[in-house]
């Protein structure tokens, strides 16, 4: 098991529910371990998961098919 974290932006503005269903939709990812959002930046969503299992690319697509518009961050 090799872990990393990915950071990905959400351009919508997210209530606390919305947050909390794409959190749980991540985390049913095979691979994901901690997908998180940070207090006080709510665009913000860090992912913990296992570069062996799933890929950064399969974790955009996943916010991306809950119908948000996002992007990662640094890459």
């Amino acid at each position: 098991m090799n872990i990393s974290d990915v950071m990905i932006h959400i351009n919508e503005s997210l209530s606390e529910e919305a947050r909390t269903s794409l959190e749980n939709t991540l985390r049913k990812v095979e691979g994901v371990v901690s997908p998180k959002f940070n207090a006080g930046k709510e665009h913000l969503l860090v992912i913990a998961y296992d570069t062996e299992t799933t890929s950064t690319a399969a974790l955009l697509e996943q916010a991306r098919a809950a119908g948000y518009t996002a992007q990662l961050v640094g890459m």
